[in-house]
């Protein structure tokens, strides 16, 4: 099997944000808490624009954890609203802007609703195909790992899999997050510097950013700050630095307009212009992506 040596790319592919801060930020404005939320939905439409406008095929959005159910009633109740409204409001622009909506995380757990109005969503932007925006929802990174283990140990149980193909690259396909390449970048917002169960398995190798401000006063700004971050970044996969150079060198002279690679060999320098596959006994793919559907803004994750 192979792990990708990466060679240097300038924008994420894969976004996920921790969407931290709106209760905060109410309270420092003067607020409700469930203001802050409406605010917050204000930033997610923002950052779904400039990640498209920027090139990023995937951004994930921690919209609902698992844990958010212990919160006060009225506060999961108005945050099942905001999320409906979001999926009623937002589908067009969506659809307009060649936006993919889909849902990782336990759908089923939501409000009937709710859950009718993301359905439409998903199925409204199902063609789409300029990005993928994926919502969190009822979703904890243990959970679905544990789910990804059990759904492998049945199979073995029943003969369906040999222990010995229970690889890497088996589980991630048993994750819900099975679609998605890894995570790129990992950014959070509100002042806290932890992941909060979110995207575990993806994020192994990600880059982490981690933002004092509240997710209501993201902005364009901020986003591209941390694309800026990511840029300045050398991400290395367990390589040495000398090998991602190397790996980037003939991409660079392509760049440059070396006028010794053309025709074919220009393509093939494009085609490792994500990866560089070195051979190792690891199974797990952190850049492959099926890109297939999931079947099945609100809040701040935390």
């Amino acid at each position: 099997m192979q792990l990708p040596q990466p060679v240097p790319r300038q924008t994420p592919r894969h976004v996920a944000i921790i969407m931290d801060g709106n209760g905060r930020w109410a309270q420092a404005n003067g607020l409700s808490r469930l203001e802050g939320h409406a605010e917050g939905a204000r930033a997610v439409r923002e950052a779904v624009r400039t990640c498209r406008k920027e090139g990023v095929e995937f951004l994930t959005l921690y919209a609902f954890s698992v844990a958010n159910w212990g919160r006060p009633r009225a506060e999961v109740r108005a945050l099942m609203s905001l999320l409906l409204d979001f999926a009623e409001r937002e589908k067009q622009e969506l659809r307009d802007q060649d936006v993919r909506l889909q849902v990782i995380g336990d759908a089923e757990e939501l409000p009937l609703g709710t859950r009718d109005a993301v359905q439409s969503a998903i199925e409204y932007t199902a063609d789409c195909t300029g990005m993928t925006l994926s919502l969190a929802l009822s979703y904890g990174g243990r959970a679905d790992i544990v789910n990804a283990a059990r759904a492998l140990a049945l199979q073995v149980s029943t003969g369906q899999l040999l222990p010995e193909e229970v690889t890497e690259a088996a589980f991630q396909k048993a994750l819900s997050t099975h679609p998605l390449p890894a995570v790129d970048l990992l950014i959070r917002t509100g002042g806290e510097r932890r992941v909060s169960d979110f995207l575990l398995f993806e994020s192994a190798y990600a880059e982490l950013y981690f933002l004092p401000i509240m997710w209501p006063d993201f902005n364009a700004k901020a986003l591209r700050d941390a694309f800026g971050f990511f840029a300045s970044r050398e991400r290395r996969f367990g390589l040495t630095g000398e090998q991602v150079q190397a790996a980037a060198a003939p991409l660079d002279a392509a760049r440059n307009g070396n006028p010794s690679l053309s025709g074919s060999a220009l393509d093939g320098v494009r085609s490792t212009s994500t990866v560089v596959p070195l051979r190792t006994g690891h199974g797990f793919d952190p850049h492959d992506a099926s890109n297939s559907s999931l079947h099945g803004e609100s809040a701040n994750a935390e």
